[in-house]
């Protein structure tokens, strides 16, 4: 039985993991630390070159702290999609949400969010000085 070859699924999803990674800030050899496989293995994973099995594939997105169906996607899905995917790589985001989610009180959920609105406001709109 011959080899399978690699795919153009599999350099989505490799192009993926590269967004992923360059997002989080690592590199090709400390993703590849993580995983146990050489630097050099992670870029034929990135450019698509190596199919990528289900184990590592599912340790790669707990590394990250993404479900396995964020690395997988439809070709036509839009920015929307991948925008959410850069927004959740980010340090924090998912244990932010993760904790937003167990606020099981609704006007607590909503004083939570005005919060952090008012927070992302302040931090980038314009510094008053108290002088």
């Amino acid at each position: 039985m011959a080899a399978k070859t690699a795919t153009a699924d599999d350099a989505a999803v490799g192009a993926r993991i590269a967004e992923l990674r360059k997002a989080t800030g690592l590199s090709q050899k400390a993703l590849a630390e993580m995983i146990g496989v050489t630097f050099q293995q992670v870029q034929k994973y990135e450019k698509g070159k190596n199919r990528i099995g289900a184990s590592r594939l599912q340790d790669i997105a707990k590394r990250f702290g993404v479900p396995v169906s964020a690395l997988y996607g439809d070709e036509n899905e839009g920015a929307e999609r991948n925008e959410l995917l850069v927004l959740y790589s980010q340090p924090g985001a998912a244990n932010l949400l993760k904790a937003f989610l167990k606020i099981e009180n609704a006007e607590l959920r909503r004083n939570v969010l005005a919060i952090l609105s008012t927070a992302a406001r302040i931090s980038t709109g314009p510094v008053v000085g108290n002088g």
